[in-house]
């Protein structure tokens, strides 16, 4: 049997998809890891398609997401490559600095003391 009579894997060959990167992962898991803690989130999902990259925010599973956030790389020189999408669509924040756009997310953190 020789490689030329091999049949190539079925696919289209060269798509790739966007992917949040370990560093990103990291900043955007602290905070869930926060939210968790502070009994705000229970569940999330990633998804990695060929223009974005999503993490998905549930406070139940079965329920739609709360909040997404949003690693959009053709933007990045636009808008900002990141963004923060709340429950019924809207854009909470958006910009290129990953931290900077969180921070919409992790003033729910901060409570009154009474």
């Amino acid at each position: 049997m020789s490689f030329q009579s091999l049949t190539p894997f079925p696919g289209p060959q060269g798509t790739r998809q966007v992917a949040f990167h370990r560093s990103e992962l990291s900043v955007i898991l602290s905070l869930y890891g926060r939210m968790v803690a502070a009994g705000e989130w229970r569940d999330y999902g990633i998804s990695c398609l060929r223009d974005v990259a999503v993490f998905s925010v549930f406070r139940r599973t079965a329920e739609t997401p709360l909040y997404r956030i949003e690693k959009r790389p053709k933007l990045r020189l636009r808008q900002g490559e990141y963004a923060i999408i709340g429950p019924e669509g809207q854009v909470l924040k958006r910009g290129s600095d990953l931290k900077t756009v969180l921070r919409v997310l992790e003033r729910k953190l901060i409570r009154a003391v009474k």
